[in-house]
């Protein structure tokens, strides 16, 4: 699955000056989205739980010339979200953007989704974007500037089969979303949140796998199953969903505020 390059960073820079803090960044869209606001001009916290991976992120990063480091939070447990906030804090006084990416999927009837599965959706879903909230939003309500940015799915904004759990962490965090947007609305923060259908990440390799395994399909075949959903007859492209949330970081976008970008091909529009 190819992306398109990140763009350099000698593009102008919009962010210059600020802090984002992007979970789930080690790879996929979270790793994307970390080289568009550094490529933006942002200084840029990566978290996750593999320290391999978003060194190597960061490491890529600071060798274009930008600003990165990685704290490694596993975003399921609050006591590493209060040590992913105090150590970005103490590495840069405040942080001026968080992008919540951090997720997990999992698929099966609901009779047979464990209660273990629903709360792991939850945590790492919904939960963690609340607790980041929590944790880094004062700061930016106390400048008087901040974005927000939570990245859900077009789960959270239809129903399928089999995602009991994902589909309604991911109905929560558009939730939230809103009602964190209608909070900061009148005090220099935008809380907004971008809803992908299908992505070219390792969680739809994921999905592409147990496919496979259930159907008895080719790995090509269940790919195209899955980017047929789209009228566009592909997956998403990381990069498409990391330029959409750069945009929303800038103050071009000010007046963008609870709005749920989705970015699906127009899936959702037929």
């Amino acid at each position: 699955m190819s992306a398109t390059p990140a763009p350099d960073v000698s593009e102008p820079r919009p962010l210059e000056g600020r802090t984002a803090v992007v979970t789930g960044a080690g790879r996929g869209t979270g790793a994307a989205i970390a080289r568009h606001l550094a490529a933006h001009g942002a200084r840029v916290v990566l978290a996750a739980r593999s320290r391999d991976q978003i060194e190597a992120v960061a490491a890529a990063l600071r060798a274009r010339g930008a600003t990165a480091s990685a704290i490694v939070c596993d975003v399921s447990d609050p006591a590493a979200i209060e040590n992913l906030a105090t150590s970005a804090k103490q590495l840069w006084s405040r942080v001026d953007i968080l992008v919540n990416n951090a997720g997990v999927a999992t698929a099966a009837p609901l009779v047979r989704t464990s209660l273990e599965d629903w709360n792991t959706a939850f945590a790492v879903n919904a939960t963690s974007a609340f607790l980041c909230l929590k944790a880094f939003l004062p700061d930016m309500l106390a400048a008087g500037w901040g974005r927000v940015i939570n990245v859900a799915s077009t789960a959270a904004l239809t129903s399928d089969r089999y995602i009991s759990a994902y589909g309604a962490s991911k109905h929560a965090l558009l939730g939230l979303t809103r009602t964190a947007a209608a909070e900061v609305a009148s005090q220099g923060v935008t809380v907004n949140a971008i809803c992908p259908g299908f992505l070219a990440t390792d969680m739809t390799e994921q999905s592409v796998a147990r496919i496979e395994a259930t159907t008895g399909r080719s790995r090509e075949d269940a790919v195209a199953l899955l980017a047929r959903r789209n009228p566009q007859n592909r997956l998403i492209d990381p990069e498409e969903v990391a330029a959409a949330a750069a945009f929303l970081c800038t103050d071009r976008a000010r007046g963008i505020n609870g709005t749920t970008l989705v970015i699906d091909g127009g899936e959702l529009r037929r």
